[in-house]
C-alpha cells in the first residue's frame, strides 16, 4: 500500500469501563451486581425529589429482601455542591460504607462519583481534584440507578459539581470515576412529570448533536449520537405526552445513555459553556438551560458544520436535496421540538441583562469552548444571550 496515498481518520482511544445492564425490570437484579461487585454495605446517594417521589424505595425494598445493611444521604442538591459530595462522604465514612449505589438523575449520580473522589483519596475537600489528571485512585464500587433520560451520567466518567466559593461549575474528570454497573430500568423514569420529561430528553439531544459536531468527535462515538438521535426523533415527544408509553420510555433512556458515550468521548461545546455559566450564577435546571439554547447555538453553528448537521437531519429522518437543505432542516427541527414539548423561554426564568456579560465570559472562560464547531468570543455570547432573552420576551 502506498501511505502517500492513505489518508487516516484521526488516532483515539475508547474507554467504557461501565457494564451496563438494560430493561425493564432490570432494577430487580441489584443484589446479584452487589455480589459482583464484591461490597458489603453501600451508601445510597439519591436527592429529596427521589425520596418524594418513593422511587428509592425500590431500591431500598431490594436492599431489604437481601439482607444488605445499607445508609441512606439524600442531601444532593439540583446542580449537586462541593458540599454536598463533602457531605456525602462524611455519611459514608461515618457508616463504614464500602461502595455506593446512587438513585436518581444525574445530580445524586455524580454527587456519588465526587463522593467516590474523596473516599478514594481520602480527601475532605473536593476542589483539588478538578481537572483530567488529579484523581489517580480508583474509587469504590458504585452501581448507578439512573431515574430521568437526560444526563447519560450513569456511564460517562466526568462529574460536574458546582464550586460554592468561586461561584462556577468544575469538572472532576477520571476513568476512575465511572460507575462499576449501570443499572437502566426504564421502568423507573415513567413517573417522571412531562415538562422533566422535555427538558431532560432534549438534554440528551444537546449531548449528542454537541458530542457529534464537537472538534473532537471520534468515530464511535459518532455512531452513539446518530442512533441516539434517530431515538429521540422516534420517542421524545412520545414520552411527553404519554408518560406511561414504555416502548418511548425505554428508548429514550437508550438515547440518553448513548448520548452519554458520544460526548464523554468527544467533548460538548458552546450549550453546555452557556448552560453552565447559567447554573453557576442562578441555580437554574442544567438540563432546562441546554435545551433552550440548543437551536440557537445550532443556528449560530449552522454555515461551520453543514455536512455533519445534514446528518443529523438524516437521523432525524428528514428529507432533504443537498446537504446546505438538511443542515437548516435540522435546524429548524430542533427549534420546532421544543415549541411541541413546551419547553419555557430563556426570559421566563427571570435572567437579568445586566449579567449577561459575566454570563459570557464564563462561557467562554468554560473548557469546552474551543470545542464548538464555530469560534465564540465573548461578545458572540453575549450577543446570543441577548438574542434569544428577546425572543422569548
Amino acid at each position: 500500500m502506498n501511505d502517500m496515498n492513505y489518508k487516516c481518520m484521526n488516532p483515539f482511544e475508547f474507554t467504557l469501563p461501565t457494564k451496563v445492564i438494560f430493561g425493564p425490570g432490570c432494577v430487580s437484579q441489584l443484589a446479584e451486581e452487589i455480589q459482583n461487585v464484591g461490597g458489603r454495605k453501600p451508601l445510597v446517594i439519591t436527592d429529596p425529589g427521589i425520596r418524594k417521589a418513593g422511587i428509592d424505595r425500590i431500591v431500598t425494598d431490594l436492599l431489604d429482601k437481601a439482607g444488605v445493611e445499607y445508609s441512606l444521604f439524600d442531601g444532593v442538591e439540583a446542580n449537586p455542591k462541593d458540599v454536598n459530595a463533602e457531605a456525602g462522604a462524611k455519611a459514608a465514612r461515618a457508616a463504614s460504607a464500602d461502595f455506593l449505589i446512587a438513585v436518581g438523575g444525574g445530580s445524586p449520580i455524580d454527587c456519588a462519583k465526587a463522593v467516590g473522589v474523596l473516599l478514594a483519596h481520602d480527601a475532605e475537600f473536593i476542589k483539588p481534584y478538578e481537572g483530567k489528571t488529579a484523581a489517580t485512585l480508583p474509587n469504590p464500587p458504585l452501581i448507578t440507578i439512573p431515574t430521568t433520560s437526560g444526563t447519560g451520567s450513569e456511564l460517562t466518567f466526568s462529574s460536574v459539581i458546582t464550586d460554592t466559593k468561586n461561584h462556577y461549575k468544575m469538572t472532576v474528570k477520571s476513568p476512575y470515576t465511572a460507575a462499576t454497573t449501570a443499572l437502566c430500568d426504564p421502568k423507573l423514569t415513567v413517573s417522571v412529570p412531562p415538562a422533566f420529561t422535555a427538558a431532560t430528553g432534549v438534554d440528551a439531544l444537546t449531548h449528542s448533536i454537541e458530542g457529534f459536531t464537537a472538534t473532537c468527535s471520534e468515530p464511535i462515538g459518532d455512531a452513539a449520537a446518530l442512533y441516539s438521535i434517530e431515538l429521540i426523533a422516534k420517542s421524545l415527544v412520545r414520552a411527553f405526552k404519554d408518560g406511561s408509553d414504555l416502548e418511548a420510555r425505554s428508548n429514550m433512556l437508550m438515547a440518553s445513555m448513548l448520548g452519554g458515550i458520544s460526548f464523554s468521548h468527544s467533548d460538548v461545546a458552546s450549550v453546555h459553556c452557556i448552560a453552565e455559566a447559567l447554573g453557576s450564577m442562578y441555580d437554574l435546571p442544567h438540563g432546562t438551560c441546554n435545551a433552550i439554547f440548543l437551536p440557537f447555538v445550532m443556528e449560530y453553528n449552522m454555515d461551520y458544520c453543514i455536512d455533519r448537521y445534514a446528518r443529523v437531519a438524516e437521523a432525524m429522518g428528514l428529507p432533504f436535496d443537498s446537504n446546505e437543505e438538511g443542515a437548516a432542516k435540522a435546524v429548524e427541527y430542533v427549534k420546532q421540538l421544543t415549541v411541541d414539548v413546551e419547553l419555557p423561554t430563556f426570559a421566563s426564568l427571570n435572567p437579568d441583562p445586566k449579567d449577561f456579560r459575566t454570563l459570557a465570559e464564563m462561557a467562554y472562560n468554560n473548557g469546552s469552548n474551543g470545542s464548538n464547531p464555530r469560534p465564540m468570543e465573548i461578545a458572540d455570547y453575549e450577543a446570543l444571550l441577548d438574542n434569544v432573552y428577546k425572543a422569548g420576551i
